[in-house]
């Protein structure tokens, strides 16, 4: 058995779109299933994401808290945000957001890991970022606004997070994905050893 997921896609008879946001969709689609039978399926149809796992030489993570409305509640997070661009190059997106969001810049990049964030109710896709050798950023800082005028920073030790995370403490997909990611990797053949940050994304393909 190859440990491996495989591409596949399953006939759809008819389509619709009940919702159109700003940058996000609501399809409803009937898929033919394997016996014959139509079932229909509701999903958000997403652009796609980016998330930073920041390093600094204190194995400390760059962390931000910020309000998020659907859940009622304030997250811990790793610096994330959008594929704005259809096509649009993770790497370069990882890095506008480290910087928009928290103002510091990176080094060395490489591909923690790749993610479906719900796969049974959401096409988003997410590539997880590893960043070391940080510092601030040059020029003025980004100004921000709703939801992200309101974050709080701050760097955590690593085995800190480790231990909120196993306690229930810490809830973000990519924060809890990311610092797992890295422990993984340690333990395993090194981080060294993990992509490049340009590797290949059939999720989200992109012009290099």
């Amino acid at each position: 058995m190859e440990l491996q997921d495989t591409p596949e896609e399953w006939r759809v008879v008819a389509t619709t779109t009940p919702f159109q946001g700003k940058k996000t969709s609501v399809r409803t689609d009937d898929v033919e299933m394997p016996d014959g039978t139509v079932a229909r399926r509701d999903y958000q149809v997403h652009p796609g994401s980016v998330a930073v796992l920041a390093l600094d030489e204190h194995d400390r993570v760059l962390l931000l808290k910020q309000y998020r409305h659907p859940v009622r509640q304030k997250l811990w997070e790793i610096p994330a945000g959008l594929l704005d661009v259809p096509g649009e190059n993770p790497l370069h997106a990882a890095q506008r957001e480290l910087y928009e969001e928290a103002h510091v810049k990176a080094e060395d990049w490489r591909v923690l890991t790749d993610v479906y964030t719900t796969p049974g109710g959401c096409d988003e896709a997410v590539r997880i970022f590893l960043a070391r050798d940080i510092a601030e950023a040059e020029g003025e800082r980004y100004e921000v606004s709703d939801e992200e005028a309101d974050m709080e920073a701050a760097r955590v030790p690593l085995a800190e997070l480790v231990r909120g995370i196993l306690a229930g403490e810490l809830h973000n997909n990519c924060l809890v994905v990311g610092v797992l990611a890295l422990v993984a990797a340690r333990a395993g053949e090194g981080v060294e050893a993990l992509r490049p940050a340009d590797a290949p994304w059939p999720a989200r393909p992109f012009e290099a």
